[in-house]
């Protein structure tokens, strides 16, 4: 594999489907398969909305008698080659990280990174990928950043936006260690392992709230970073929000930032604004883009955000966030000429590297 291409886009959001537990079950060693055989673990699709929702894929990507994205041909022309993409980052959504069992949680993860590496990175030289973990257990997350880290196609390590505790706290530093170690950024993603209630006030009843309400989930984790000081401990890593929007980060940076004046000596080791540390170290992805209307107010919220290198380009193939050949239509030329390929490149430094 040579190095990459001079030109093509690098696509940071690509979501490979596993078409069910049998696509995975030569991936467990004997015991797990007996297990997920006897209790008949299937349909753990992470995805955050149902399979069968518009949103789910557009309808030109779906194809009858399978799962949008779970065949490699249908990314290949879909995705890679219709948007003239180089270098794609798989991001597999299945049931490892929300198992309640550390030990399935575990199990599930490390087959679906050996699935992901055999049937997808394996088969495509322009496709990376990152690692998922069972977060709910530190030790058997680090073991598995540990077993595919020296796999340097796997250039991030994937976690949920929810999970049981916030990802800031303490008990989630050694992950942060072995990614800081390995060159290996963060990704939070859109998604939940269904722990608590996506709302301050408990349980919505639409998907409609749910997806709505997601943007305080990323606001949460974000500040739990800074705030706990991971940034401060760890000054090699760096996070990626991926679906998180960009609308919200006006007055993140406001109200972050005007608190931590009013009350830093509650958090001595928080050495910059909050404003500035995610300026420096958190990316965001752009599908999908909370984009307003009027190009004036893009102009205002991009002004207002003061800071044209955080933005990553994605298709989130094979959901459905935008019609046609362009998922950057309306971005400012400025702003895309970095996120098309010197921002991803600044991010993930496993992609400039040949394997």
């Amino acid at each position: 594999m040579g190095h990459i291409a001079a030109t093509g886009l690098i696509d940071c959001d690509i979501h490979p489907a596993v078409p069910g537990m049998k696509a995975l079950l030569p991936y467990f060693d004997a015991h797990w398969q007996e297990v997920i055989d006897a209790r008949g673990v299937d349909g753990l699709d992470l995805a955050y909305y149902p399979p069968n929702a518009p949103i789910s894929a557009r309808p030109d990507w779906r194809v009858a008698g399978r799962k949008a994205g779970s065949a490699l041909a249908d990314l290949q022309s879909q995705a890679l080659d219709a948007f003239g993409i180089s270098r794609g980052i798989l991001n597999c959504l299945y049931g490892g990280p929300a198992m309640y069992s550390a030990d399935l949680s575990a199990a599930i993860c490390r087959a679906t990174n050996a699935w992901v590496a055999a049937e997808w990175l394996d088969k495509d030289d322009r496709l990376r990928a990152s690692i998922v973990i069972p977060v709910q257990n530190t030790e058997l997350a680090v073991d598995e950043i540990e077993r595919w880290a020296p796999d340097r196609r796997f250039v991030q390590i994937l976690v949920l936006g929810a999970h049981e505790s916030l990802l800031g706290h303490r008990e989630h530093w050694p992950i942060y260690r072995a990614a800081e170690k390995h060159g290996l950024p963060i990704a939070i993603h859109a998604g939940s392992a269904m722990r608590h209630a996506p709302t301050a006030n408990g349980w919505p009843s639409t998907l409609y709230e749910e997806h709505c309400s997601f943007a305080l989930t990323f606001q949460s984790q974000l500040l739990s970073l800074i705030a706990e000081g991971v940034f401060t401990k760890f000054p090699a890593l760096r996070v990626v929000l991926l679906e998180s929007g960009i609308s919200w980060l006006p007055s993140f940076f406001w109200r972050g930032t005007k608190m931590w004046r009013g009350m830093r000596k509650e958090i001595p080791w928080v050495d910059a604004s909050p404003a500035a540390i995610v300026r420096d170290r958190v990316r965001f992805s752009l599908q999908t883009w909370d984009l307003p209307q009027d190009p004036t107010q893009l102009d205002q919220l991009i002004e207002q955000i003061d800071a044209d290198d955080i933005f990553l380009f994605s298709t989130d193939y094979p959901h459905w966030r935008f019609d046609g050949d362009d998922p950057t239509r309306g971005l400012p030329p400025a702003l895309l000429s970095k996120a098309l390929r010197e921002t991803p490149l600044a991010t993930y430094p496993r992609l400039k590297e040949t394997v």
